[in-house]
């Protein structure tokens, strides 16, 4: 423990680098912007650059030669977790020994280096698949071969994530076996003795698990293969591989490959040995049955959700990568290595097997969200799912058991408090309302990333929405499956930009917004693209949420869906004044006023993130709030919130939140009144 935190303590001291040499394995281009991991010292750093030419573009997009960069940047430590539940990126990094990210500002000089490595030789291998092979095909074969997915296969990532298959493509046990397998009985066929080919394999290991970038569970997977080959089997055949990775891989139990990895070994160590005289389709599937139940609990922890056709499409898909892509594709890239001979005709395999895929994620798209279980009740559904399949013959307590795992199931799904949380989305808005056990609930804004200037095409990056990372994970960590009413508040991107990533993922009954906003061509096709009942807002109409409801009391005509066109609600929610404002802004504020002149508030959502713009000390005088909320991204080019507004809000004695500050913020009810938390 000593050691582990004098190693973070050295890594994490500030210091300079004036030269990086690039880990070229991990090098990923983006448009004009290029990510990689690299060594300064015996340290090593995750960097970004922006390129400047397309000419700078090429060169990182074909590199294969060590270099060593001369470089002037920024030194930070990475982004650390924003929302509840939400992806802790400084975390992450830790696992895998980096304790700061560099920012290059300008690339002085570039040297070759001489050096040899095993990611140098991975690395070419992928240049070799993506420049002579067509895509998709090539995706596949970088993939499967080299555990390489590049940007191109984002948009087949998300289905095959989607679909529940995603993990397919993490190099595992299907893999090695193969590889090995087929290295065995050359071996053999060659005529060497069982021994030599024992002790060949473990170097053979090494270089296999360079080729695959190190990853957990290949290297988990070589070292019980290894083992087994010594005769060491089952659960002392896991013992033996726990304690070697703990020795050589300390983190590795921090990650989330090496987690389900893990599981998957202990399972099967466990109680493989009932499925031995099984015949091997049969295996197959108990086998496939048996590690998705056991996986759940982790699944729910880390994604939150399960694709029940999972398991189908797991042995279909296995089948098909086992039997005929993985083999096919290694003898293609190999054919292609010593004789120059392209078999890219193969790739209109791979182009109806992306149209097949696509066609079954247009009938399973949305698969089943549980919610991220707590402390107590994930290691309580372990515990029991342990039970069940070891008892599973026992038909009384199977039922039993499976009533408990049921009951597990619906608290994770349906959580018990109320709540409302303005998520941090960035620079933007997005607040979600959700009713005891998941009755009913109300989100209002997805936010979206505002586009400045118009880029070339070399300079356009993969399209991501922000809500990808940070709203939708959220939503789906507290069971969210569908949304009863999503309330667009006006047509601004930072407001409604993604909101067809959100409906991509999770389910959308209803959509309120302004007839003004119907005024814009542009919206009216995003929204028919939804699916959901339009509904136009109107004053005084009512939202069912909590104990009462929303009520709608701006805007009093037609607008043009702008900031001063926000729809503006109010609740009084559990014994709280609630006022959600959207972008309104001070003329918007004067009419609200006129309308409503004993207008009361206790949590004032404040318009414009802060913006002198809106908040104005008339304003926020007549409604006399207790508590603001600013929805503001982290050093934003606005400069929001403004020092005008809140120096208005000292003046009087007004509580201010800041997602930019404090990250996202909550509200739970208890038994007396609402309590407050936020994630920083």
């Amino acid at each position: 423990m000593v050691i582990m935190k004098q190693e973070t303590t050295d890594f994490a001291r500030e210091t300079k680098v004036a030269e990086v040499s690039p880990i070229l394995d991990t090098i990923q281009v983006d448009g004009d912007q290029v990510s990689f991991r690299g060594k300064s010292g015996k340290q090593i750093y995750q960097i970004y650059y922006k390129v400047t030419t397309e000419q700078e573009q090429q060169y990182f997009m074909t590199i294969s030669q060590p270099v060593v960069l001369s470089v002037s940047g920024q030194l930070e430590q990475a982004s650390q977790k924003r929302n509840f539940n939400g992806f802790d990126y400084q975390t992450y990094l830790k696992t895998q020994n980096i304790y700061r990210v560099l920012t290059i500002d300008h690339i002085i000089s570039i040297k070759p280096r001489q050096s040899w490595h095993l990611t140098i030789l991975r690395r070419k291998a992928i240049l070799f698949c993506e420049q002579n092979f067509p895509r998709p095909m090539s995706s596949y074969m970088t993939g499967l071969l080299f555990g390489h997915l590049g940007k191109d296969f984002d948009e087949m990532g998300s289905i095959y994530t989607s679909l529940g298959i995603m993990h397919l493509f993490a190099l595992s046990g299907m893999q090695v076996s193969f590889f090995v397998d087929f290295l065995r009985k050359g071996l053999f066929r060659l005529g060497f003795r069982r021994d030599i080919v024992n002790l060949f394999q473990i170097p053979f290991s090494v270089f296999y698990a360079g080729m695959t970038g190190f990853s957990i569970s290949v290297i988990r997977s070589l070292i019980q293969k290894v083992l087994a080959n010594f005769g060491i089997k089952h659960l002392d055949n896991f013992s033996l591989t726990l304690f070697l990775l703990f020795l050589f891989m300390p983190k590795f139990l921090l990650t989330t490959g090496g987690t389900l990895s893990l599981l998957f070994a202990f399972v099967i160590s466990m109680f493989g040995e009932r499925f031995e005289k099984l015949p091997k389709y049969s295996k197959l599937l108990a086998e496939s049955l048996t590690l998705s139940l056991s996986v759940l609990p982790l699944l729910m922890l880390y994604f939150h959700n399960f694709q029940p056709f999972s398991i189908f499409f797991t042995f279909v898909f296995s089948f098909l990568f086992d039997v005929l892509f993985l083999p096919g594709l290694s003898l293609i890239f190999l054919l292609a290595m010593a004789t120059g001979i392209m078999l890219t005709q193969i790739n209109i395999i791979f182009q109806w097997l992306e149209g097949l895929i696509k066609l079954v994620d247009s009938w399973y798209h949305y698969p089943l969200i549980l919610g991220k279980p707590t402390t107590f009740v994930f290691l309580a559904m372990l515990v029991v799912i342990g039970f069940l399949i070891d008892q599973w013959r026992n038909q009384k307590v199977r039922y039993s058991l499976l009533l408990i795992l049921l009951s597990l199931f619906f608290v994770t799904k349906n959580p018990p408090i109320p709540s409302i949380t303005m998520v941090d989305i960035g620079q933007g808005d997005s607040i979600f309302l959700q009713d005891q056990f998941n009755r009913r609930n109300v989100l209002i804004d997805t936010g979206g990333r505002v586009q400045f200037g118009a880029r070339k095409k070399w300079q356009e990056r993969t399209s991501s929405a922000m809500a990808d990372k940070t709203l939708i994970p959220y939503l789906k960590s507290l069971g969210v499956s569908e949304i009863d009413t999503l309330v667009v508040t006006h047509t601004d991107e930072d407001h409604m930009g993604d909101l067809l990533a959100v409906v991509n993922q999770i389910k959308v009954k209803n959509i309120l917004t302004s007839e003004g906003s119907l005024n814009h061509t542009k919206f009216i096709k995003l929204i028919k693209k939804t699916g959901a009942n339009i509904m136009v807002a109107y004053a005084g109409q009512r939202l069912k949420i909590f104990d009462r409801y929303l009520e709608v009391l701006y805007p009093l005509t037609t607008g043009d869906g702008k900031n001063n066109d926000s729809i503006v609600l109010y609740g009084e929610l559990y014994g709280k004044n609630f006022l959600f404002t959207g972008d309104l802004e001070e003329p918007g504020e004067r009419a609200l006023l006129a309308h409503y002149p004993s207008l009361t508030v206790d949590v004032l959502k404040v318009g414009h993130h802060g913006s002198k713009t809106s908040s104005s000390e008339p304003f926020i005088k007549a409604i006399n709030p207790s508590i603001a909320l600013i929805s503001c991204g982290l050093d934003n080019r606005y400069g929001h919130p403004n020092t005008e507004t809140l120096t208005t809000f000292r003046t009087y004695g007004i509580q201010t939140f800041r997602t930019d500050e404090s990250g996202a913020i909550k509200f739970e009810k208890n038994s007396k009144s609402w309590h407050i938390s936020t994630v920083k």
